[in-house]
């Protein structure tokens, strides 16, 4: 039962994964031709494109991007419920999925703040497609930071006050809402 717990927890973990990136590809407005950003959008196709009939844009919100992750974060917990035996309990997995949601953006969020912090010591400020999107998915996370903390020495603070930021909620939520 861990096995079949594991896959279907990576597999909608990785899909959910996509479509909240796809949500924030949007609302940040990065470059929709780069390659990463056609990747997601492909791979994503598939349940937001229906949505988008119903649920249009507003401005640069994708709400059919939106209603797609907690669809598929409360039908990880639907199917974990049917494999595992548990009650089926609709209104439950809709309120874990929208949690399940905000805890992935924060993740995301985390994780592509410490490699943007990790590249930022390597790179040589030439194009690279994967460092543009970085740059445009973080950029308004930390630009409030940096109005208010400007760099110190040469040093920018703002994605260590965002990364701590960030695991602050994480924490709450997860004090709040149990562990996801």
């Amino acid at each position: 039962m861990n096995a079949l717990h594991f896959l279907i927890t990576t597999l909608f973990g990785l899909y959910l994964m996509a479509i909240v990136l796809r949500f924030w590809l949007q609302a940040v407005r990065a470059d929709f031709y780069n390659p990463l950003s056609q990747f997601i959008v492909k791979i994503t196709n598939p349940l937001v494109k229906p949505l988008q009939v119903v649920l249009p844009n507003v401005k640069n919100w994708n709400f059919a991007a939106l209603v797609a992750a907690i669809i598929v974060a409360a039908g990880k917990f639907f199917v974990l419920a049917l494999v595992l035996s548990h009650p089926i309990n609709p209104v439950g997995f809709l309120l874990a999925g929208v949690i399940s949601v905000v805890y992935e953006f924060l993740n995301i969020a985390f994780w592509v703040l410490i490699i943007r912090a990790i590249l930022s010591w390597f790179s040589q400020g030439g194009y690279n497609p994967a460092e543009q999107i970085l740059v445009q998915l973080t950029e308004p996370l930390v630009s409030p930071i940096r109005k208010v903390l400007p760099p110190m020495g040469g040093l920018d603070f703002s994605v260590l006050v965002a990364i701590i930021a960030i695991q602050f909620i994480k924490i709450l939520l997860s004090d709040l809402f149990g562990g996801f």
